[in-house]
């Protein structure tokens, strides 16, 4: 039974996970998936999703093995995609979700993979 956790960190002095609760709005938020999550098409499946449900940002492989990504976009959508990742694709086995909530930046226009 895999376990999840998330490290929600203060950013700039505020605590963004009370704003979270309010209403919903613009927020940006760092996400740090480990487990078995490359070689799984686990970056393609969240740029598919990440599109579909209208997030821009980007994600990537890891040297340690895992995938970040970072998501632009309303709050229950990003809550979306990050109750998504928890299992990711078919063949993913997501042990770990680290989740940092940033304030909303607007520095994206889509959604990419990036590659090393």
């Amino acid at each position: 039974m895999a376990v999840f956790s998330a490290s929600e960190r203060r950013v700039r002095g505020h605590c963004p996970l009370r704003r979270l609760v309010l209403s919903n709005f613009m927020i940006r938020a760092r996400i740090f998936v480990r487990g078995k999550v490359q070689g799984v098409f686990f970056r393609e499946n969240t740029k598919q999703k990440a599109q579909e449900i209208g997030l821009t940002g980007w994600v990537r492989n890891t040297d340690d093995g895992g995938v970040e990504a970072m998501f632009e976009g309303e709050r229950e959508k990003i809550l979306e995609i990050i109750d998504w990742g928890k299992t990711g694709p078919a063949l993913a086995k997501v042990d770990n979700i680290e989740i940092e909530w940033q304030d909303f930046q607007n520095k994206f226009s889509s959604f990419q993979v990036l590659r090393d």
